[in-house]
């Protein structure tokens, strides 16, 4: 079992209790986005994994004033 801390840039995003450990390259889905792992620097049962999240782009709301009255 590994301590795996997942870090964006350098903001801590989530630790976890793992089985495994995730390799480079792989993407994962943390709390909902989805994520690459770039690095992985390892002591002892402490794992350090640095992510790359995509950015949500939010579309912008209609503008509903403009509808006509019955």
């Amino acid at each position: 079992m590994y301590i795996v801390y997942f870090y964006e840039e350098r903001n801590l995003l989530l630790q976890q209790l793992r089985k495994g450990i995730p390799f480079e390259g792989e993407e994962l889905k943390i709390k909902g986005r989805k994520a690459k792992v770039l690095k992985i620097e390892i002591n002892e049962n402490k794992v350090h994994v640095y992510v790359l999240v995509e950015k949500v782009i939010k579309k912008a709301a209609s503008d509903t004033t403009k509808k006509k009255r019955k």
